[in-house]
């Protein structure tokens, strides 16, 4: 996964980011991320239910907490009825 990141992608694997891949089936995650002395990965399988991951698997994108919050919930990125960040504007 550290070469994909790095090789594949041109992001920074000792940023402070967590990478996510998931498998083919949506039911299943890795996560790996940097820590300060070391890397760490996660892998999860879900029992019940599936990831709502995005449809472009080539698709690279910074997720908000969050939006990582809905993801890892089952719940889709685009939540028509959450309220969006306005732009700053002036008064």
């Amino acid at each position: 996964l550290a070469t994909l990141i790095q090789d594949s992608f041109k992001l920074n694997l000792y940023s402070d980011s967590i990478f996510l891949f998931s498998g083919w089936s949506k039911d299943r995650y890795k996560c790996l991320y940097f820590d300060g002395d070391g890397f760490a990965m996660l892998y999860k399988r879900l029992d019940n239910g599936k990831l709502q991951w995005p449809k472009d698997e080539k698709e690279v994108r910074n997720l908000s907490q969050q939006e990582l919050r809905w993801l890892l919930e089952g719940l889709s990125l685009q939540q028509p009825k959450a309220i969006t960040k306005s732009a700053k504007g002036i008064f």
